[in-house]
């Protein structure tokens, strides 16, 4: 009888992240991900919210890309060589055609992960996700009481349909990560908010305390969300919940202090990855570096675009792009403490109306982070 090789000698398991196809996509620019909003609207009306419009919004809905829009994007996207697609919103589940989004995506050979609130999950998405398992599924978490989530959501019951829809998703094995946002609503609470969610996602959660301005330039909403935001001192007393985050922060401050910055008179305006590996596609076919990055000249219309073109032609432009601004070059352009900060040009846009300029309550905070952390390690 002809013997064959054990089965271990040439097959191995391995953890996505640990798969060797990422070493060869390390040293130039390569497509990997694709974050898609496929909708502005939401069933909640979370006052901390960038983009969130009513569900019921005629003019958002009527702007979503359709189903074959995305498909004619998505055969693009696998054709220049796109992995992975993160389904976010508004909340995605709202729209009808869902299941028919995230199959057109899934037949294409992607992998999907999933960004919900968790309230519209019933047993026929569980019955659906079981059979077209998604990568990973990430909640946001409010609130550990009925009280501090609805004074976040502004919607009653909805806690309750979190609540139901969260535990749906874990009595079923999926891979649920869970995001905590640290507001001025839940802050009192925040202790609960992190044993909440330890108890259900074991190390797989994470905290957010900064609140984005809104797209749309809503004032009230702008009023709403400066409400929300959390002080200096009350973010860093938030990080110290989070060991994970906490190591993070002292890994990138380690990583900054050894690096040597000289300003060469102009940088360039964006010095993160945004662009590099990934880009954004918003509800209404708008290509952007990243979800946040809301500027025209800084955003692709793939209405009347190919992908390709954005891709290969437009985003190495707008890569390419520098800034003179002495105020940013002299201040944000030589800090070591750049890794410590949230500091980028999608938020300084949003905050100040210009792409190039910093963000004072930004630098306080990562100053303050370097200073707490310098007490950890003295």
């Amino acid at each position: 009888m002809k013997k064959t090789a054990p089965e271990s000698t040439y097959v191995q398991s391995l953890p996505l992240p640990k798969f060797a196809l990422w070493d060869k996509f390390k040293p130039d620019r390569k497509p990997i991900a694709v974050e898609f909003e496929i909708t502005a609207r939401c069933n909640n009306n979370c006052r901390h919210c960038y983009i969130n419009q009513p569900a019921s919004d005629r003019k958002a809905k009527q702007n979503e890309l359709t189903l074959a829009e995305i498909g004619r994007i998505a055969d693009q996207a696998a054709d220049i060589g796109f992995l992975w697609w993160l389904i976010t919103g508004g909340e995605p589940l709202l729209r009808k055609d869902f299941f028919d989004i995230y199959l057109l995506l899934r037949k294409k050979g992607f992998l999907i992960s999933l960004f919900t609130n968790a309230t519209l999950i019933s047993d026929e998405h569980i019955k659906f996700f079981k059979k077209y398992p998604p990568r990973n599924i990430e909640v946001s978490v409010y609130g550990a009481s009925e009280k501090t989530y609805e004074a976040v959501t502004q919607v009653k019951g909805s806690f309750r349909f979190f609540n139901k829809g969260l535990e749906r998703l874990l009595e079923n094995g999926f891979h649920v990560q869970l995001k905590a946002m640290a507001l001025r609503s839940n802050f009192a609470e925040f202790p609960e908010i992190v044993r909440f969610c330890r108890k259900r996602s074991a190390n797989h959660f994470r905290i957010d305390p900064f609140l984005h301005l809104r797209y749309d330039r809503d004032d009230q909403r702008n009023r709403w969300i400066k409400e929300e935001r959390l002080t200096t001192p009350e973010i860093i007393e938030i990080e110290q919940l989070d060991p994970d985050r906490l190591m993070g922060l002292r890994q990138l401050c380690e990583v900054g202090s050894a690096k040597q910055i000289k300003t060469t008179g102009r940088m360039p305006i964006i010095g993160c990855g945004a662009g590099n590996n990934e880009f954004s596609l918003s509800y209404d076919g708008r290509l952007k570096l990243c979800l946040t990055l809301c500027h025209p000249d800084y955003e692709f219309d793939l209405h009347s675009g190919s992908l390709r073109e954005a891709w290969f032609r437009f985003i190495p432009r707008v890569l390419n792009r520098k800034t003179r601004n002495k105020d940013l070059l002299e201040s944000c352009g030589v800090c070591l403490l750049r890794n410590l900060c949230q500091w980028c040009p999608a938020s300084a846009m949003l905050e100040t109306g210009e792409l190039d300029r910093r963000i004072d309550s930004f630098c306080a905070t990562a100053h303050a982070r370097a200073e707490w952390l310098k007490t950890r390690t003295d």
